[in-house]
């Protein structure tokens, strides 16, 4: 073998890897919001779960990217320890889908037009113009993504024939023949280059492609093969579970440690089975045949799927050693913080990431609402271990601001689509907005702090006035959260009508306050807290408004950058249903502040 093979081999090599991430990566782009549906599904049935982990990975051709995914899934609290388990016993069986695609190569066909077409050396280029075609020419979003599964899978088989051809010399070199029987005489020596191998190109499916394309030298036999493919698994399980496993929670360590043990235990039951049938002289024609790429590729799936088989039932056994070596400390419940960004592993299927991310915004929103109602009690009953909260609940929303602004920046990235990219502005901007309802809260709670300080307080008329405020703030803080949760549109139009009648209220309450100044009824310190109060909460409800736009403008491109005109718009009697529900709510509060003014008139109460 010379150096232009050697080149030749290589190079095949790297079209083969490109190719498997292509494919891979246009499989987990066309089928991410499926995949989140189905592994967050995922039941507590180990064999449901070993089925779903299968499926998976045959979908996206990566036992690797769904052990990435599953220990991303954790750590966002998606899925449990024992549901991982069970996910990564089927990515197990699922990535040898891959090697029973290669074995096309062993296709002969004997003057058949049919299975002529099904061989790779007329696949790959037929997918090589579809997806040039889909990419190229057509050049529309939808059919991008199909384009690039085909490119990839084209890639892929021209590097595999790239990489058969280099290889076929080989069959007759002596040193080569003589290496791969000392190979097969010594399975450890074999095992150790199967994983030595995988740690370096990363992939079990490239290094059992590579064994495939080495078959068809024709000195390869089973004795080497199966020892290989065992090496193989342990050698995927060092390179995705544990590096995996760092930096993210507990549970997550555990799955890697899951699937280490889970392949270790595999192959030592399967080396000392195979071993008792060799020396029983079982199967004797079987051990020196000749291996091909369907032999290569059907020892991989007897040995993933019995391995699987055997062990379902020590599912739980496995749970509990990840326990023992990984042990639970008494804040285990709480390992997950109040605010945390998804885990960046799940970069791999955007789709994925950007509904975990959206989640994230949108428990912010619920720590921002909780803060906004801590501060408001604070004013009608003064508690000082409130405070704390407060502080450390606003702490949390600034760090995770900073850190959620970094995660979607890094996310921005991997996604491909103008949506997609136009989701991640809304998020960050939604968390911003979030940010300054929690801001709003702070100032609330300053305002109570100076009340409690200064001895002030308010008539009954004034603590009225603040309550139908408040309840129309904490209403429309609400209601921008559940529209964000699901990205609600109609939802969202329900915000604007609301935050105008907050403004007539809050400019109705501030009149009244200027003529109870001029009569002499209120006075300085008491009057500026209650502006204060009512300001803030007013600034709340236009956060808000900003925030039902971004909603909106996810479902509707024309409102992007039209904020403005879009609301003069509105406000100006443009649609019909924002009139009514404008009429709605003006009716709900004002006919409660019109009460409490004719109240006054009559003098029943004075401040």
């Amino acid at each position: 073998m010379d150096i232009f093979s050697v080149i030749k081999l290589i190079g095949g090599l790297a079209m083969f890897l490109y190719g498997m991430e292509v494919m891979g990566d246009g499989l987990k782009n066309l089928s991410g919001s499926a995949l989140k549906r189905v592994l967050g599904k995922a039941t507590s049935n180990v064999v449901m779960g070993v089925i779903t982990g299968m499926l998976v990975t045959a979908v996206i051709q990566s036992s690797t990217a769904t052990i990435v995914l599953t220990v991303g899934l954790i750590s966002a609290g998606i899925l449990n320890l024992k549901q991982a388990v069970s996910i990564v016993m089927g990515a197990n069986i699922g990535t040898t889908v891959t090697a029973q695609i290669i074995r096309l190569m062993d296709i002969d066909s004997a003057g058949s037009m049919v299975l002529e077409f099904f061989k790779p050396s007329t696949l790959a280029p037929l997918a090589l113009i579809a997806g040039i075609i889909m990419i190229m020419f057509i050049k529309t979003p939808k059919v991008k993504t199909p384009g690039e599964i085909a490119m990839g899978f084209g890639v892929l088989f021209t590097g595999l024939m790239s990489m058969t051809s280099a290889v076929d010399p080989l069959a007759e070199s002596p040193e080569f023949v003589d290496l791969m029987q000392r190979f097969g005489d010594q399975p450890l020596l074999a095992i150790l280059v199967g994983l030595v191998i995988t740690v370096i190109v990363q992939s079990s499916s490239a290094t059992v492609g590579m064994v495939q394309a080495l078959s068809v030298t024709g000195t390869m036999t089973f004795n080497l093969v199966y020892p290989l493919i065992m090496g193989i698994n342990l050698g995927t399980c060092v390179t995705t579970a544990m590096v995996c496993s760092i930096g993210s929670s507990k549970d997550a360590k555990r799955t890697g440690i899951v699937h280490i043990v889970f392949n270790v235990i595999g192959t030592i039951v399967f080396m000392i089975v195979m071993t008792i049938i060799k020396s029983m002289g079982g199967f004797p024609d079987l051990w020196e045949s000749i291996a091909d790429s369907g032999m290569v590729a059907n020892f991989q799936t007897v040995f993933n799927l019995a391995t699987a088989i055997v062990l379902i039932p020590f599912a739980g056994l496995l749970v509990k050693l990840s326990l023992m070596m990984i042990k639970p400390e008494p804040s285990d419940a709480e390992d997950k913080a109040d605010l945390v960004a998804p885990d960046e592993k799940l970069f791999q299927i955007p789709a994925m990431a950007l509904d975990e991310a959206n989640k994230s915004v949108t428990r912010m929103g619920e720590v921002a609402l909780k803060n906004l109602r801590r501060s408001l009690k604070l004013v009608e009953k003064y508690d000082e271990g409130r405070i704390t909260v407060i502080n450390e609940n606003e702490d949390n929303l600034d760090v995770f601001t900073d850190t959620m602004d970094s995660y979607l920046v890094d996310l921005s990235g991997y996604v491909e689509t103008e949506h997609d990219n136009q989701h991640i502005n809304i998020l960050m901007q939604t968390a911003t907005n979030f940010e300054r309802v929690g801001d709003h809260a702070i100032n609330v709670m300053e305002v109570a702090q100076k009340i409690n300080a200064e001895k002030l307080s308010f008539s009954t008329d004034a603590i009225e006035e603040l309550h139908i405020v408040e309840e129309a703030v904490l209403e429309i803080t609400d209601i921008t959260v559940e529209a964000f949760r699901t990205l609600d549109s109609a939802k969202a139009r329900l915000i604007e009508p609301l935050e105008e009648v907050i403004d007539d209220i809050v400019a109705k309450l501030k009149e009244r306050h200027v003529d109870r100044l001029k009569l002499g009824i209120c006075n300085t310190p008491n009057g500026m807290a209650f502006i204060d109060l009512i300001t803030n909460l007013e600034r709340v409800a236009d956060q808000c408004s900003n925030i039902a736009l971004l909603i909106m403008s996810h479902d509707d491109s024309s409102i992007i950058g039209n904020y403005h005109n879009y609301l003069k718009e509105l406000h100006e009697g443009g649609e019909a249903s924002y009139t009514a529900e404008l009429a709605r709510r003006k009716e709900q509060y004002f006919s409660r502040l019109d009460a409490l003014e004719q109240y006054k008139l009559k003098g029943i109460n004075k401040w």
